[in-house]
């Protein structure tokens, strides 16, 4: 009786993840908002709620520099902040 398994029967075709790959910031152009987001969690015993408004302008900043794909902050999960910005600036009269 043998006792090898036969996995050939099922293939495993790896996928790559839903966002894609990203280059890594070689620069360090963004590496005053990693910090400021870092710092962040530090303050707040790594509650990520609590620091948000940083992890958004990091990934802000990876954006405008091609440093990840461009994407609605809303889709990230930003809707309730970028909502408090807008009612934040007064409307021009």
């Amino acid at each position: 009786m043998s006792t090898a398994m036969n996995f050939s029967s099922k293939s495993f075709a790896p996928r790559p993840p839903d966002k894609g790959a990203f280059p890594l910031d070689h620069f360090g152009e963004c590496s005053a908002f990693k910090e400021r987001f870092m710092a962040c969690l530090r303050r707040s015993g790594y509650e990520s709620a609590a620091c948000r408004q940083s992890a958004m302008a990091y990934l802000e900043c990876r954006m405008d520099r091609q440093l990840m794909a461009n994407e609605p902050l809303e889709k990230l999960g930003f809707k309730d902040l970028i909502n408090e910005k807008s009612e934040e600036k007064p409307e021009k009269s």
